[in-house]
């Protein structure tokens, strides 16, 4: 992750007040140049010139009754920015950070609770729920058997859908560590969901200070789907790529931001959104000033989304090869008219909706109506346009319907109008509106796992 303000990445130029360059074109001191002219006149002809040779010092004249003048120190060298002051830096963020962790494991933990009482009672096990069931169980078979070599003709059944940063993450971390893979899967996630929700705090303290950015994490650890950033899915590792490479952004990393969005391209379909606005960040910044590192932070972000697709074609024979796989699973682009189909249904001829189903379909209404308010705030354009870009593939999706509330747990931005109104809002108004988002996160996460009969 890109290291916290003030700290720079490896092999960067620290930032801040921890360093000084010296101006290699500045004017030199008068001491010194009439040091070297003196040492130009004093050497005899045909001398070999030593360059560790010492200089005069010239000297100085004083007053009657003044005190001797000091001769001036040499100018330090800059300092270097070691391990341990980058320990230091990241550590002193993590404690600006830990309201806003806290406020996670918080309300996360409300959701589990929850979830664990209902599961008790219905004679249901919680782990399975968390760790094995269906997009888990997918992960889990590509990490124990890899890739399919064809396209196939079954529908629903290719698993070169599923992008492979974390099911290798798993492979290779349960090689390591004692348990099954499921249990390292999901460890690996929780962990991820923590580094989410530092990156999410990190992004809106940047912009709107640090009670906005704990507002901004609470608010995304309430939303009505939040328990899947504690399943075995990808949801939590693709945030945290996305917040710490939009974060790198919004601080001018533009090259540490591109090599988050190249491995967020590695870990879902919508990760081409990451790699979407730090192009745009660097399109932007090289109108202003050309620089080859800004050129290759644009080259570099999508390079995750593109390999792995150009992989899927090498694979399977064929150019189309990956989008062939999401036709068998009904995931192609029709303008959002599938969606419309469903909310029409929804809201309009269905006397009798299923709640899981409204509550997807409000989560998508909400999300455009904030989106709407975020262009209204004048949010930074790298954030505008990650969001638009999520928004445009899941609404426009002619895909399967109910996961779509998911597919957005992601978009975070879309969350700092409500963060940065309640940042400003009385202390009774925000109490009351976070013990409500919290109780209806808690009560939508276990119906989702245990009333709702398909996949969140």
């Amino acid at each position: 992750m890109p290291a916290p303000d003030g700290v720079p990445p490896s092999g960067g130029t620290p930032s801040g007040d921890f360093s000084r360059t010296i101006d290699p074109g500045s004017t030199p001191h008068p001491t010194t140049r009439a040091t070297v002219e003196r040492k130009r006149t004093t050497e005899s002809p045909g001398a070999a010139v030593s360059t560790t040779a010492s200089r005069p010092t010239p000297r100085t004249t004083t007053t009657p009754g003044a005190a001797p003048e000091q001769p001036q120190r040499p100018a330090r060298a800059p300092r270097a920015f070691t391990p341990r002051a980058h320990v230091h830096h990241a550590l002193h963020a993590l404690r600006h950070a830990a309201p806003a962790l806290l406020a996670y494991l918080a309300v996360r933990g409300t959701g589990l609770l929850l979830l664990t009482v209902w599961a008790h009672r219905q004679r249901h096990g919680v782990w399975p729920i968390l760790a094995t069931q269906w997009d888990a169980d997918w992960y889990l078979g590509i990490a124990d058997h890899g890739y399919a070599h064809e396209l196939g003709t079954a529908p629903s059944a290719n698993n070169l859908a599923f992008f492979p940063l974390y099911p290798t993450l798993v492979k290779a971390f349960a090689a390591l560590t004692p348990g099954t893979r499921a249990s390292t899967g999901l460890a690996i996630a929780v962990i991820a969901s923590l580094v989410a929700a530092w990156g999410v705090f990190a992004v809106g303290d940047r912009l709107h200070g640090r009670r906005a950015g704990i507002l901004l994490t609470t608010l995304w650890a309430a939303l009505p789907v939040g328990l899947v950033q504690w399943m075995g899915y990808t949801e939590s590792l693709f945030t945290a790529l996305a917040a710490w490479s939009l974060y790198a952004v919004l601080t001018g990393r533009l090259l540490t931001a591109a090599g988050l969005a190249a491995l967020a391209g590695l870990t879902r379909p919508t990760g081409v959104a990451v790699a979407a606005a730090v192009t745009a960040a660097a399109l932007l910044a090289l109108r202003r000033r050309f620089s080859l590192r800004t050129l290759a932070a644009a080259a570099i972000a999508p390079l995750g989304w593109c390999g792995y697709v150009g992989w899927v074609g090498l694979r399977v024979g064929r150019w189309d090869g990956y989008f062939a796989v999401q036709r068998l699973w009904h995931n192609e682009l029709d303008g959002g008219l599938e969606t419309l189909r469903w909310m029409r249904r929804l809201l309009v001829y269905d006397s009798t909706p299923e709640l899981f189903l409204v509550m997807v379909t409000l989560t998508l209404i909400a999300s455009v109506a904030l989106f709407g308010l975020s262009l209204w705030d004048r949010q930074p354009v790298p954030l505008l346009v990650f969001a638009a870009v999520l928004l445009t593939i899941v609404l426009g999706s002619g895909g399967v319907y109910f996961p779509r509330a998911r597919f957005l747990l992601p978009a975070f931005p879309l969350l700092l109008p409500l963060a940065l109104r309640l940042s400003h809002a009385s202390s009774r108004y925000r109490t009351l509106t976070l013990t409500a988002a919290v109780a209806g996160s808690a009560y939508c996460s276990a119906y989702m796992t245990l009333v709702w009969p398909s996949a969140p």
